[in-house]
């Protein structure tokens, strides 16, 4: 049975995008309360009844959520131009590799704008 799994996750964090055209508001230092969503897929272990506990799902991302939290996203290494579709990008890189069966990475900037990453 195909199951999915939803984790989600905030922290508050500025940034600033440098390559906007001049005048552009988001070429100024601003911040968000980003929300991170995390998919996981797989098949139901038919002996415990889950795909993955979610406790797992948070050993790898609650590091990587306390990273960004109140920090300059400009700051760290690897997103520099810090945009919705990088950071969710950067996101993805971090924890697949320990995260078997994960298919979306979405990062909010607001309640109403987010973007979507499906690595390959």
């Amino acid at each position: 049975m195909s199951t999915r799994l939803e984790r989600s996750y905030r922290f508050e964090a500025a940034h600033f995008l440098p390559r906007v055209p001049p005048g552009h508001k988001c070429a100024r230092m601003h911040g968000h309360s980003y929300r991170i969503d995390v998919a996981i897929e797989g098949e139901l272990d038919p002996e415990r009844g889950w795909v993955m506990d979610f406790a797992e799902i948070d050993e790898q991302v609650a590091p990587l959520v306390r990273q960004l939290d109140h920090q300059v996203l400009n700051e760290i290494e690897g997103l520099t131009n810090p945009t919705s579709e990088l950071l969710a990008r950067w996101c993805w890189q971090k924890i697949a590799a320990r995260l078997p069966g994960l298919c979306e990475v979405a990062i909010s900037e607001t309640p109403t704008s987010r973007c979507i990453y499906r690595g390959k």
